[in-house]
């Protein structure tokens, strides 16, 4: 047997040893997934199935997950149910208000982020590298220390019971975090676009507008989405700014409606119902912007 023959003969051994040793490891891995998005998904799928439940379905013993019969009805329901909570107060008028509120505050956030996040990464100045420490540290500062400051300071303004304290602060670059990710992404854009550019003639403006925005469009995707969610989401500046039932978002509207529901037995089927049309939407943008999403934050956490 030469040489040659035994290596090919160890070799294929080898690879007959590693191929099994490589499914175990593939089903451990995919086990350990099924099992995570068994538990992410148990309160999504409970949430769904007690929205669609009767009175006397709520508190059958044992675990009942397929509701028998199904009560779509729950969630026109809602819609009726929410006028009660003040006058002048219906399901579209709060989803306006949700909307409204989240759109502009994701905008801003975008935009204001992108801005500083070119100016961190694609210039030279003194200070640069220390102002930029100093803006990522307020990430360690809680959040529930800024609430009276930042209360005081609209007060003065009058501008309370206003949608200007949830939407104009966005301008300003409030999220830290979105402008790391943007930073990373705009280091790694060669200097040779930016020379090309400037030789064609192109101001800064055009450059970060036509140039720069469009090559980071991933990252761009997936701050949409974390702004999107978190606006929408936002239970304690509107609960906080905003007096007037009329101007609620959904994320206050619901814990008036809930304690609207002023009865002995707790229906719990509209309060699901409520939350379920809450979490649709993001779940809806997660779907459609998942690859995005990940690519986005995967590159813009290592770039740079």
């Amino acid at each position: 047997m030469t040489s040659q023959t035994r290596s090919a003969t160890t070799d294929h051994q080898v690879e007959s040893i590693q191929q099994p040793r490589s499914h175990v490891r593939q089903f451990i891995v995919y086990g350990l997934l099924l099992l995570g998005g068994a538990l992410v998904l148990i309160p999504l799928a409970w949430m769904v199935s007690t929205s669609l439940k009767t009175d006397a379905q709520l508190f059958l013993p044992g675990i009942n997950l397929i509701p028998n019969p199904a009560m779509p009805q729950n969630y026109i329901d809602v819609w009726a149910k929410l006028s009660s909570i003040a006058p002048g107060m219906t399901f579209w008028r709060i989803m306006g208000n949700t909307l409204f509120i989240t759109i502009l505050a994701m905008i801003g956030e975008i935009f204001s982020a992108s801005l500083v996040a070119y100016g961190f990464s694609r210039f030279v100045w003194k200070g640069r590298d220390t102002l930029f420490a100093v803006m990522l540290a307020t990430v360690m500062l809680p959040g529930i220390i800024q609430r009276v400051p930042n209360f005081l300071i609209w007060k003065e303004l009058g501008l309370l019971n206003t949608y200007d304290p949830l939407t104009w602060p966005s301008l300003f670059a409030w999220g830290p975090l979105y402008v790391f990710l943007m930073r990373q992404f705009f280091l790694s854009i060669p200097r040779e676009i930016e020379e090309a550019a400037i030789m064609d003639g192109a101001n800064v403006a055009q450059i970060y507008w036509y140039i720069m925005l469009p090559l980071i469009r991933p990252i761009l995707l997936a701050i949409a989405v974390l702004s999107f969610q978190g606006n929408w989401n936002n239970f304690q500046g509107p609960l906080i700014y905003l007096t007037t039932p009329q101007f609620f978002p959904l994320s206050v509207a619901m814990q008036f409606f809930e304690r609207s529901l002023s009865i002995e037995v707790p229906q719990w089927q509209y309060m699901m119902s409520l939350a379920t049309m809450m979490a649709l939407p993001i779940l809806v943008i997660y779907f459609l912007a998942q690859k995005q999403f990940i690519e986005g934050i995967n590159v813009g956490g290592v770039k740079g």
